[in-house]
């Protein structure tokens, strides 16, 4: 019965293991936004761990920052101070100039804006008709963009805005529409002048994951029925005088979808770009790089030193954009680093020319779910098997390879492999299972206590209760000292009392019986009316079972003295006057276990050792002896005062059994009275076994005299009363001296 509880246990800890791996695999499937974010941030500590080398590449951030507004005033700049930054920067060799700025008003400093505000305060018609006159802030910015390589920048709106807006560059797609790029209804778009002479235009619209951080920008967005171009891949094609921007989605061709089910390419420029089916770049940033950016004031200033400028500039993709706090362009990147949102676009491009891409495969999502499913089925497999200690090690290792995978992925091929699924199915197995198996164990705990509580010592149910392998149920085979105790006359006794006052009685005298056999270790089996059976050395081990079922039983024997002195049958009539019980002590090989019916179970012990120990409690009236013990007993108790008795066969049992009389511990064995009764019992024994019968009656005298010194007058006359009457008889060559029993 326990190997199928334990299988059904097991096999229900298995069930529960793959319900979880199950639910982590589908709620990997259906990736849900919240969850995405410890992934993230795993791969934000690898970025950590090994940053993208920045090296030198060919791109630079001009930074209006805060120095430099404190230099030239505040912003926004005059045009004309635009206008002059790019001559500078075109004369300096620029190879792009791309503007994370969007200029979408006109310029208020411009002299026509200036003239149409005096003019509707009808102030001064002269000045206001000069300023007219005098070209406006925005056509010098125009004609600057017009000589030089600028890209604008362009914010998407999810809503159409108040101007329709057709950008000056879309993108050529092979392939059908992809339908994961966000599609904008909307933008906030350069002034039409400055968007004409500009060699291109490309987004600036950014997008943060749910904790905040900017890991993914966008290359590639949808206008309306357009694909259009982010600024920092805009950038790159004019930079590389590429005639277009071709998006290969995964039905294009085979090779297309290898990466991550995108692929941006320039034509004539050899660049393939891989990136999300969004359309979305991974941005793998790098430590700060001081040497990344210019001060835009270092490029206005009027000693500006135009060698030196070049030496910078020359060659080189320029971003320029803004970290000056008040302007609110900040963003946090993958480093949990806050930087201006131009290094963002800077970095995106250094990576395309580099190279230097994390790649999110294809296949990545398939082979997470099918390491998911196998190695948290494997677990929860072998975890009821293996125990909770051996299963932390093993998904403890486990996790340990998932976590070395991933991260060598993305050292050696820039693979953003994900882990945490994995990692969480095997903690969620063996958080389950382990509750499951702490729940099966405070279930068996709870059976223990209910089970033994009421007929074991509080210390040993708790012994089981904190280690069952300690306990063996179903039955098995031990040597065990068995006691029996009944109380003398209790018919006398029943019919004396009235129910109730009967089972008081009984009440007050089992309760301190059972504190005394529970005290020293004992297993109390059942009460059978008045009597009362308990054994030792099960469940638990007891090497000293022999010794503790004597001194129980002494104990017994004391205690009811007291309580026959405490009791007053006048004032308690639930106490019948003076008490006596009866002791029987047997031990020998047993069979102890859950023994009973399917309906009904009981913690029992079967075995001739028990028929044995109650026919000594039945002899313990015949011999006059308060307690009667078995030879087997007898052989383990040593020091005990302890006589032989006789050699009896005992009703239902063929074999004869040496009884012995317990009458105390060492203390009393070293008393004279009693090692005179023990003198004088041994010579009346062997006198008895001789067929002596006139010596039997020659040593009466002197044996009644010790027997009633030690309070045994009815063991005085047993053996002269039986050498009377087989006095009478012929003397037997073949006499065992064994008494038949006749009564049990």
């Amino acid at each position: 019965m326990r190997s199928w509880l334990g299988q059904r246990d097991n096999a229900l800890a298995i069930l529960i293991g793959l319900g979880a791996v199950l639910a982590v695999a589908a709620l990997q499937w259906a990736d849900f936004r919240l969850l995405r974010v410890p992934s993230l941030q795993l791969f934000d500590l690898y970025q950590a761990a090994a940053p993208r080398d920045y090296g030198d590449p060919p791109v630079k951030v001009v930074d209006i920052d805060e120095e430099s507004i404190e230099r030239l005033g505040q912003w926004p700049w005059p045009r004309t101070d635009i206008a002059r930054m790019i001559d500078r920067l075109a004369d300096a060799g620029a190879a792009v100039i791309a503007f994370d700025i969007t200029f979408a008003e006109p310029d208020r400093t411009s002299p026509d804006q200036i003239a149409a505000t005096l003019a509707r305060q009808e102030l001064d018609s002269a000045l206001t008709e000069r300023l007219a006159s005098l070209p406006s802030n925005d056509a010098a910015l125009a004609a600057s963009i017009a000589s030089a390589p600028v890209v604008n920048g362009y914010f998407l709106l999810r809503t159409p805005s108040g101007k329709a807006y057709d950008p000056p560059v879309g993108l050529a797609l092979a392939g059908t529409m992809p339908t994961a790029v966000p599609p904008f209804a909307g933008a906030i778009a350069p002034l039409p002048m400055l968007d004409e002479r500009a060699a291109g235009a490309g987004f600036l619209t950014k997008a943060e994951d749910d904790d905040g951080i900017t890991r993914r920008l966008p290359l590639v967005a949808r206008l309306g029925d357009t694909l259009v171009p982010a600024l920092s891949l805009e950038a790159l094609r004019v930079a590389q005088q590429a005639g277009t921007i071709m998006v290969r989605t995964s039905d294009a061709s085979a090779e297309a979808g290898k990466a991550t089910g995108a692929v941006v390419s320039i034509r004539n420029g050899e660049i393939e770009i891989p990136t999300t089916a969004a359309g979305e770049l991974w941005i793998w940033a790098t430590r700060p790089a001081p040497q990344r950016s210019i001060p835009a004031w270092q490029i206005l200033a009027e000693d500006a030193d135009p060698a030196a400028l070049a030496e910078l500039v020359d060659g080189r993709i320029i971003f320029v954009g803004t970290s000056a706090s008040g302007l609110r362009d900040l963003v946090t990147n993958p480093r949990g680093e806050r930087e201006p949102g131009v290094f963002m676009h800077a970095s995106s491009t250094e990576q395309m020319i580099a190279g230097q891409f994390l790649i999110r495969p294809d296949w990545a999502a398939g082979l997470e779910t099918v390491l998911v499913i196998i190695f948290g089925a494997a677990l929860a497999l072998l975890l009821p098997r293996m125990g909770a200690v051996i299963g932390a090690v093993a998904g403890g290792v486990l996790m340990v390879g998932a976590a070395a995978g991933s991260w060598l992925a993305f050292h050696q091929y820039g693979f953003l492999l994900d882990p945490t699924y994995l990692m969480a199915a095997l903690l969620a197995v063996y958080l389950l299972q382990t509750i499951f198996a702490y729940n099966r164990e405070e279930r068996r705990r709870a059976y223990i206590h209910q089970a033994f509580d009421r007929y074991l010592s509080p210390d040993l149910v708790r012994q089981i209760a904190a280690n069952p392998g300690k306990l063996e149920l179903g039955g098995e085979e031990r040597n065990m000292s068995v006691l029996f105790c009944d109380i003398r006359g209790f018919s006398r006794i029943s019919e004396q009392l009235e129910p109730q006052q009967l089972i008081e009685f009984l009440i007050a005298f089992l309760t301190p019986m059972c504190e005394e056999l529970l005290e020293r270790q004992a297993t109390v089996d059942k009460f059978i009316g008045d009597a009362i059976l308990a054994f030792w050395n099960a469940p638990l081990d007891d090497p000293l079972h022999h010794s503790n079922a004597a001194r129980s039983a002494l104990a017994m024997m004391h205690r009811l003295e007291a309580l026959n002195r405490e009791h007053d049958f006048s004032k308690n009539p639930a106490w019948p006057g003076r008490v006596e019980i009866g002791i029987g002590i047997n031990s020998g090989l047993c069979c102890v276990g859950n023994m009973g019916s399917r309906q009904r179970l009981s913690y029992s012990l079967i075995g001739d050792a028990v028929n044995l120990a109650s026919r000594l409690e039945g002899l313990s009236k015949t011999y006059g002896v308060p307690i009667v013990i078995g030879s087997a007993v007898a052989e383990q108790l040593d020091g005990f005062a302890v006589i032989e008795l006789d050699l009896v066969r005992v009703v239902g049992r063929s074999a004869p059994e040496v009884i012995h009389a317990l009458l105390g511990d060492e203390e009393m064995a070293a008393r004279a009275d009693f090692r005179a009764l023990a003198t004088s019992q041994q010579a009346l024994l062997a006198a008895y076994r001789a067929q002596d019968w006139g010596r039997v009656d020659r040593l009466g005298a002197a044996h009644r005299a010790a027997c009633e010194a030690m309070g045994l007058r009815a063991l005085a006359d047993i053996f002269q009363q039986r050498a009377r009457a087989l006095s009478r008889q012929p003397v037997w060559p073949d006499w065992d001296g064994v008494y038949e029993a006749t009564s049990k």
